[in-house]
């Protein structure tokens, strides 16, 4: 019979801490002179007090290790519960939005999506917008952690792959993911310092500074303006494309730079396709704008990067309504939208790892029908793929791509727009921000929707923060049986 305290503990961990984080915004309104400090403190208390039941009643738990059942349910209920409890300060203090706004709100920031649903940012209390920013900058902590600790032991879309870089005792996974965190979020939090150092050098003021950092780290995009950084300068843009770009590459990377070994980060056919997908993309786009430029300046290659960056690391940051430059750029960002960063990175979508695997197989599959009696094995980074991964990765693209349809579909039921519908699914299940269209494109926002589209858009978000796979086997008979 399964064991629900482990679960319990840690989803309980998670949401007191949550809860005791909210004392930052609630000290920044109550200094701004806001009443909306109430808010936090209120949330704050809430959360802390079912937070802390959850830990001291089933603080048992913690001596078990956690099962395969056990791994998966953790993952999705701890998305689902962080959520819930992130969006109360958005019900009980400004900008009082009902709750599936806030739900709304708050599951795209924990997602590290960024769609919004609030309007006016920039006459919203300063701790507001510092929440948004942490809830961004929580979940992209989360899902490195979760991407190397959970998601190779349990062999969800080809992850398996990476087994060997992670901690792969499924036993021992509370102390090792512990341990993951530790090492991880130091290098996460010198990225988002460095980064927070260079926004102010910028001209950013430290709020604005201060959030965008958290978010650029994330991958988020929540800004604190309605016209996200075309309200910044040009400095600020080529800053967040630098940092977009290393929040887009494998954390674990990171770590073994510090450790003084440089080479992994650099010899990783991820990290080389990833940089080549961004040059190439940058390049057309740049080239197009060029050619439908009166002048010669650098701002078509500005926004080309920053745009190209920001839809591609699923951050999704504007500094242009890039709807407007014509059908092959729009059709080109919303490709690069399915392409994803790298795998142990804050960005979601297929992952450009996923890619390169079913091109090595494809490649292996012509050779054979080439030579037929030859032996032809694809390979990733000079290591034999192993067909249990094969079958994994296309099982993932499957899935990605069929569950993008429905989505689709189920938005267009409700009524959607055609183009409201795809992109909304797409910018969705892919974790990127905005969609295409006036409506909730980089100009809009997701505000006007019905409550039921934003409720399966929620539902999109979680599932593809989650790598799908990890969602979706909760509702298998066979999950619940073993």
């Amino acid at each position: 019979m399964l064991d629900p305290r482990p679960i319990a503990y840690v989803t309980g961990l998670l949401v007191l801490g949550l809860g005791l984080s909210m004392i930052a915004p609630a000290l920044v309104d109550a200094a701004h002179g806001s009443e909306n400090w109430r808010a936090f403190a209120l949330s704050g208390v809430i959360s802390v007090f079912f937070g802390g039941a959850a830990v001291l009643s089933c603080r048992a738990g913690r001596r078990a290790g956690l099962s395969i059942q056990q791994t998966f349910l953790l993952t999705t209920l701890s998305w689902l519960a962080m959520p819930f409890f992130g969006a109360l300060p958005f019900v009980f203090g400004a900008p009082e939005a009902r709750f599936v706004d806030a739900f709304f709100e708050s599951m795209s920031g924990m997602t590290t999506t960024g769609s919004t649903v609030f309007t006016g940012l920039e006459r919203m209390p300063p701790g507001v917008l510092l929440w948004r920013g942490l809830l961004q900058w929580y979940g992209g902590l989360g899902i490195i952690i979760f991407a190397i600790a959970f998601l190779p032991a349990l062999k969800v879309g080809g992850m398996q792959l990476f087994k060997a870089e992670a901690f792969d005792t499924l036993g021992k996974i509370l102390p090792r993911a512990a341990e993951i965190a530790q090492s991880i979020g130091w290098v996460y939090l010198a990225l988002t310092l460095m980064c927070l150092l260079a926004y102010a050098a910028a001209g950013m003021s430290t709020l604005d500074a201060t959030v965008h950092a958290m978010t650029t780290l994330a991958t988020g995009g929540f800004a604190n303006s309605d016209s996200s950084f075309a309200t910044y300068g040009a400095a600020s843009e080529y800053i967040a494309s630098l940092f977009m770009i290393l929040a887009a590459l494998p954390f674990i990377r990171f770590v073994q730079i510090a450790g003084g070994a440089p080479r992994p980060l650099f010899e990783d056919p991820q990290v080389r396709a990833f940089l080549g997908v961004v040059a190439v993309s940058v390049a057309v786009l740049t080239l197009y704008l060029f050619i439908d430029d009166d002048g010669v300046t650098e701002e078509p290659f500005r926004k080309s990067l920053f745009n190209a960056v920001s839809i591609i690391s699923g951050t999704g940051f504007a500094s242009a309504d890039y709807t407007t430059w014509g059908a092959f750029p729009v059709t080109l960002i919303f490709i690069l939208g399915f392409v994803g960063g790298c795998s142990g990175s804050t960005v979601c979508s297929a992952k450009i790892f996923r890619y390169q695997v079913l091109f090595a197989a494809a490649y292996a599959q012509v050779r054979r029908l080439q030579s037929p009696h030859g032996v032809f094995t694809p390979r990733f980074g000079g290591r034999p793929i192993e067909p249990e991964v094969i079958s994994s990765v296309m099982s993932f693209l499957f899935f990605f791509f069929l569950i993008f349809g429905v989505f689709a579909v189920i938005l267009s039921m409700i009524g959607l727009a055609p183009i409201t519908a795809i992109s909304g699914a797409a910018t969705a299940l892919a974790n990127i921000g905005p969609g295409l269209g006036p409506e909730i494109g980089p100009a809009g926002n997701f505000a006007g929707l019905p409550d039921s589209a934003k409720w399966v858009l929620a539902a999109a978000m979680l599932v593809g923060r989650l790598e799908l796979l990890s969602v979706l086997v909760l509702f298998t008979r066979a999950f619940w049986r073993g």
